[in-house]
């Protein structure tokens, strides 16, 4: 089916539907669309794929049949509520989004109100008496926000019982606690775990495939990092390469660092990036999303010294972020830097080149993060995120299209998706702690292009900012199709490696040692079994044996530099062969 019907639907009130929501339109009212519908309906849409459209064009639908009289959106922020506001006005619903909880009757020239899940908690009897006085549609805006601690839950399931009708919307994966969510079903599978169930499910996968949102292109940056403990001792590591958990923390904080010139480098790739983009997106913007307000404003200037131009800076506690994130969204203007406000359901279609330049790695936050830039406006856009060589976040991006329920009867954790270190990341206080002792100093911080991921597989070679071979991704075209993308990594892919292996038969020693050749392939190849050790949960040391069952010789310290190379072409193929 087409991403989008060109005519009227056969019955309804929308002019234009997506393949998907007519399908979600015919779940809920029938193919005939003589159904009455149910009480509750779950829908869960990747991010970018008009979850708002579907909503809205059902509210409409119920209240021209007269099984509903009013709304009630609720949702995880302000500014989604003035966001439903707007998009609801186009379609000739009037929602208020500035109702609180003291102001009593809603003004009669509104069909609703739209609240966030925190103001509901405060008062959900006042909720309940509003829902009780008409028929009232309530829709859940990412509605695993309803499972935020059991009161929340207990305060959303008091307000809504009553409700005519209940529409759930989900972009994200869902929370791993074990707070049932409202009006969620779960079924029970065989071994006896219960899993939430979606009415409708529409995937990143298949998005993809209809056009519906955009590619993204995962640019991965390693390094070496320097950074002075308390005690004074210096420690180097290289950021990409296998560490322990403090070793991987400490070196990602020092990346991040805006003291050192890891930050620097990516955020001027990334710009280069933009560049390329705007040849074919004139409008294209950019994202960073830092850890808090001091890294952003320090990121801003770099933005200034890079560009020439002021980037605009989103804080949390900031009085105006709504207005500025619309007037961003309404100019041509390049990059914008934020603390969180944009990690959620704030829609600016052009972001299409995003910095990752967080520490904060739940499934959550990465997975609504990057929700950021996939929404496409015309066929063939491609979007572009630059992020630090991690494992766990390596492990995010090859799991773009891994769809999760909510699952209950299980330990909390147990896959690492952790709500309560994403509840950490989005706490209030934005500001690095004052006066507290930093457990370390960052010393000098570097970056070295490591790889591309994409669909699942991985591509490119290390090379230095600034070189051909990086510049060979940054200037990949703004508008292909998906698979032109995957066939254009292959091809330049194939011409770095071709590239390294005539640089090899000419001068060995040209460039470097070649002691320093076979650790920068012990990198690479240690590398690339990290993101498998991801992508399939095999330990790192059975990865290696089969590598070497594969392909013979020795273990890796022992192994020559073609050896190394032709377990990384196989762990390569492997990658490949999985997505194909």
């Amino acid at each position: 089916m087409p991403p989008a019907f060109p005519e009227r639907a056969a019955w309804g009130t929308a002019s234009s539907l997506r393949a998907w929501q007519q399908q979600a339109l015919e779940a809920y009212f029938g193919t005939d669309g003589s159904a009455p519908g149910p009480r509750d309906f779950l829908t869960v849409a990747t991010p970018g794929a008009g979850k708002t459209t579907f909503a809205l064009r059902l509210a409409r639908e119920l209240m021209e049949r007269r099984t509903v009289q009013a709304i009630t959106v609720v949702c995880p922020t302000e500014h989604l509520k003035r966001q439903w506001a707007e998009s609801a006005a186009r379609v000739g619903i009037k929602i208020d989004p500035e109702y609180q909880n003291g102001q009593g009757p809603v003004g009669k020239d509104f069909h609703g109100v739209a609240v966030t899940y925190a103001t509901v908690a405060a008062r959900p009897a006042l909720h309940r008496n509003r829902t009780e006085s008409r028929k009232h549609l309530i829709i859940f805006d990412e509605v695993h926000h309803a499972g935020d601690g059991l009161s929340w839950g207990d305060a959303v399931r008091e307000a809504f019982e009553p409700a005519t009708r209940r529409l759930g919307l989900s972009g994200t994966p869902f929370r791993t606690d074990i707070n049932p969510i409202p009006f969620v079903q779960y079924d029970e599978g065989p071994d006896g775990i219960r899993r939430s169930r979606a009415d409708y499910t529409y995937g990143y996968g298949p998005a993809l495939a209809d056009g519906v949102v955009r590619p993204v292109i995962f640019l991965a940056y390693a390094g070496e990092m320097r950074w002075r403990t308390r005690a004074g001792d210096e420690i180097t590591a290289t950021l990409g390469e296998p560490l322990t958990q403090d070793q991987t923390s400490q070196a990602w904080r020092a990346a991040l660092d805006p003291k050192g010139d890891w930050i620097k480098q990516v955020i001027a790739a990334a710009d280069r990036r933009l560049t390329e983009l705007r040849r074919a997106i004139p409008d294209a913007g950019g994202l960073v999303i830092a850890t808090d307000h001091e890294t952003a404003r320090a990121y801003a200037g770099m933005l200034k010294a890079v560009t020439g131009q002021s980037a605009t800076v989103v804080l949390s506690d900031d009085p105006t972020a709504s207005k500025k994130i619309k007037a961003f969204t309404d100019t041509d203007d390049r990059w914008m830097v934020a603390v969180r406000m944009v990690s959620e359901g704030v829609d600016i279609p052009r972001l299409a080149v995003g910095v990752y330049a967080t520490s904060t790695s739940t499934p959550l936050f990465f997975a609504q993060a990057i929700g950021r830039f996939v929404r496409a406006r015309k066929r063939g856009e491609t979007a572009s995120v630059f992020l630090p060589s991690v494992p766990t976040l390596m492990g995010h991006a090859a799991e773009m299209e891994e769809e999760r329920d909510h699952v209950l009867d299980r330990p909390v954790r147990e896959d690492g998706l952790d709500d309560d270190l994403l509840a950490e990341a989005n706490r209030k206080d934005d500001n690095p702690d004052v006066g507290e002792e930093l457990p370390f100093e960052t010393v000098e911080a570097s970056a070295t292009f490591d790889r591309v991921l994409y669909d699942g597989g991985e591509f490119g070679m290390h090379a230095q900012p600034g070189s051909a071979e990086e510049e060979e991704y940054l200037g990949i075209p703004g508008l292909l199709e998906p698979d032109q993308v995957s066939a254009l990594l292959r091809k330049r892919q194939a011409a770095q490696l071709a590239n390294e292996r005539k640089r090899k038969t000419g001068d060995p020693r040209a460039d470097r040692t070649a002691a320093e050749d076979i650790a920068a392939l012990r990198r690479e190849l240690n590398g690339l079994v990290n993101a498998w050790n991801h992508r399939t949960g095999q330990p790192q040391g059975v990865i290696h044996n089969e590598l070497r069952r594969a392909c013979g010789g020795p273990p890796v310290p022992q192994a020559s530099a073609e050896e190394i190379r032709e377990r990384i072409a196989k762990i390569r193929d492997w990658a490949a062969k999985r997505r194909h």
